[in-house]
């Protein structure tokens, strides 16, 4: 098991359908100890999905805009825990008039809100845990290719380029520590937050599905969890300042994918 023994914390787990409850499933399979964090009315959703895991692991609360949160989450693991090895950082958020094709109309206050909540939350997250985190704990964030314009997404978008950036100087500045940060580049995953929250999320996963060269399924999460726990193992302690794609191969053809053999 390549992460017995591993203590890990997963985010953004809200439903089953969570990528990030998928990550904290297979960190388990693997030999992980877990814990898990939510918070206000979403966390008894949280303790319902966190149910199904082995356990089940203990959740803790954190909303990332609370600066004292922050700092009770690095007192409640330190009680718990004498260090992480791995984070997950798991969580977006956008208000809808910052999405849907509103880039240009969107209000500054929501473009900076999605800017906090989804990109600077991996800072304060890991700023907030330094102390915990030792040579080989490794951070990853879950990313949507934040190098192109893409339809819908708007300044959820800008987040995600701000993430990648924020990334790679997390990898700077935690580095002479040991400690890895890497972002996973995800394809279209039907998650509650995304069918629910993005206008036209259908039509940009059938898209995704005929452009991939290996194809995508939208309802498979596993993919993804997989290369997350690899980041978090002792596989990949060569690994930091990464944007691992995990899409499909989409991110490496430049146009819709040729017709198959034989196709009319």
């Amino acid at each position: 098991m390549i992460l017995a023994g591993k203590k890990i914390l997963v985010t953004g787990v809200l439903t089953k359908d969570s990528i990030a409850y998928w990550v904290a499933e297979e960190a388990q399979r693997h030999g992980a100890e877990v814990i898990l964090t939510s918070f206000g009315r979403a966390r008894s959703m949280t303790e319902r999905a966190a149910k199904n895991l082995q356990g089940p692991p203990e959740v803790l609360e954190l909303d990332v805009t609370s600066p004292a949160d922050f700092e009770r989450l690095h007192a409640e693991l330190a009680q718990r825990w004498d260090r992480v090895d791995g984070v997950l950082h798991a969580i977006a958020s956008a208000p809808r008039d910052a999405l849907g094709g509103s880039f240009l109309t969107a209000p500054n206050d929501s473009a900076v809100t999605a800017f906090l909540t989804s990109a600077v939350s991996f800072r304060d997250l890991a700023v907030a845990l330094q102390p915990l985190l030792v040579e080989g704990s490794s951070l990853v964030a879950l990313d949507f290719d934040g190098s192109v314009a893409w339809p819908i997404y708007d300044w959820m978008g800008v987040a995600k380029a701000s993430l990648e950036s924020i990334g790679r100087y997390l990898a700077r500045d935690l580095g002479p520590s040991g400690v890895r940060v890497n972002l996973i580049a995800a394809g279209p995953l039907k998650t509650v937050s995304a069918a629910g929250g993005l206008p036209g999320f259908a039509e940009v996963a059938k898209g995704w599905d005929e452009q991939a060269p290996l194809g995508w399924d939208s309802k498979n999460p596993q993919p993804v969890a997989g290369a997350v726990c690899f980041l978090f193992s002792d596989w990949s302690t060569g690994v930091s300042g990464e944007i691992l794609n995990v899409d499909g191969g989409f991110h490496a053809i430049g146009g819709a994918a040729a017709r198959k053999l034989g196709e009319e």
